[in-house]
C-alpha cells in the first residue's frame, strides 16, 4: 500500500486509497475478522478404542467350565466352555500387552477357569471311565456267575436225569417206586401155553407169561390207570398179546389202598427166531409216570 502525495510532494490529507491488485478476489466483508481462539479441548483421534470383550467371555466361558465341571455326569459339556476360556484369554492377554484391552486380570481369571476347568472335565472323565469299566465288570461277574450257575444245575439236572433214566432200568425180579409211592415188579417171565383157543398166538412159536406186581408204599389211596405192558425182543421185535379163554391173564386197573398189592398177568408169543433177550416196558399211569424197562433172558 502506498500513501498519495500532493502536488508539492507533501503527503495528502484525503482519504488514503490502498493500492489492490486487479487480479486478486475481491475482499469480503468479514476479512479483517479476528480469527478465534484455539479451542482448549483436543482434536479427536479416530484410532481403535481399547476393549475388553475377550478377557470378559473368557472369564465367563472358564466360570461355566469349572460350574459343569462340578457335575460329573455334564463333564462332556464343560471341556468346550474351559477350553474356549483358554483361547480367549489367551487373546485377551495378547490384546492387553498391545494396548488394545485393559482387564489383564479378567484375562489371567479367564485362563486359569478354563485351565481349572479342563482338569475337572478330564478327572470326571476319568472317574467315569473307572466307574462304568468297574459296573461293566460287575455286571460280567455277575453274569458269568449266573451262567455257571445255571450250567451246573444244568449238568446236574443231566446228571440227575441220567440216574433216573439208569434207574428206570432194571433186571427181572427188581422192583421200581414211582412218584406217587406205587412200587412196582416184574417178575421173571414163564412159559405160558396157551389154550386151543388163544388168539395172538401162532404156531411154532413160543408164549410167555409176564407176571407185574404193584403195591401202594404210599400212605393215600391211589389210582392204578395202566395200559397193557408193552414186550420186546432183543432186537427191538414187538410181541403179540396172547389172549384165551382160560383166565389166566389179570389186567391191572381200578384204585389200590396203602399197603395192599395188585397182581397183574399178561401173556404173549414171541417168534421162534426171536433174539434170546426180552424187555418188559410198564408204568402204572401212563399220563404221570414214564415207563421204567425190565429186561432180562427169554424163558
Amino acid at each position: 500500500m502506498t500513501t498519495p502525495v500532493s502536488p508539492d510532494g507533501s503527503p495528502s490529507a484525503g482519504p488514503q486509497v490502498s493500492e489492490r491488485d486487479p487480479w486478486a478476489p475481491p475482499a469480503t466483508e468479514d476479512a479483517g475478522t479476528p480469527a478465534p481462539p484455539p479451542s482448549s479441548y483436543p482434536a479427536p483421534t479416530w484410532g481403535r478404542q481399547p476393549t475388553n470383550g475377550m478377557p470378559i467371555a473368557s472369564l465367563v466361558l472358564g466360570v461355566v467350565g469349572v460350574v459343569l465341571g462340578l457335575f460329573v455326569v455334564l463333564f462332556w459339556l464343560s471341556w468346550l466352555p474351559a477350553l474356549l476360556a483358554v483361547i480367549f484369554g489367551g487373546v485377551g492377554l495378547s490384546q492387553v500387552r498391545a494396548g488394545r484391552a485393559t482387564s489383564k486380570g479378567m484375562a489371567l481369571a479367564g485362563v486359569l477357569t478354563g485351565v481349572l476347568g479342563l482338569v475337572m472335565a478330564a478327572a470326571a472323565g476319568v472317574f467315569t471311565v473307572v466307574i462304568v469299566k468297574h459296573a461293566v465288570d460287575g455286571a460280567r461277574r455277575e453274569v458269568k456267575e449266573v451262567t455257571d450257575e445255571a450250567s451246573k444245575k444244568a449238568e446236574a439236572a443231566k446228571k440227575e436225569a441220567a440216574a433216573a433214566e439208569k434207574a428206570r432200568h432194571l433186571a427181572f425180579g427188581q422192583a421200581y417206586v414211582f412218584g406217587d409211592g406205587l412200587k412196582v415188579t416184574v417178575a421173571k417171565p414163564e412159559p405160558f401155553t396157551p389154550d386151543a383157543f388163544a388168539n395172538g398166538h401162532a404156531q411154532g412159536n413160543k408164549a410167555f407169561q409176564v407176571t407185574i406186581t404193584v403195591e401202594n408204599a404210599g400212605s393215600k389211596r391211589t389210582s392204578i390207570k395202566t395200559g397193557l405192558p408193552d414186550v420186546n425182543d432183543a432186537d427191538g421185535a414187538s410181541t403179540e398179546l396172547v389172549i384165551d379163554g382160560s383166565g389166566r391173564q389179570k389186567v391191572l386197573d381200578g384204585y389200590l389202598l396203602p399197603g395192599r398189592k395188585a397182581v397183574g398177568v399178561y401173556a404173549f408169543s414171541l417168534p421162534p427166531d426171536a433174539a434170546d433177550r426180552m424187555e418188559v416196558e410198564f408204568s402204572p399211569d401212563v399220563a404221570q409216570w414214564d415207563d421204567a424197562y425190565w429186561s432180562g433172558p427169554t424163558p
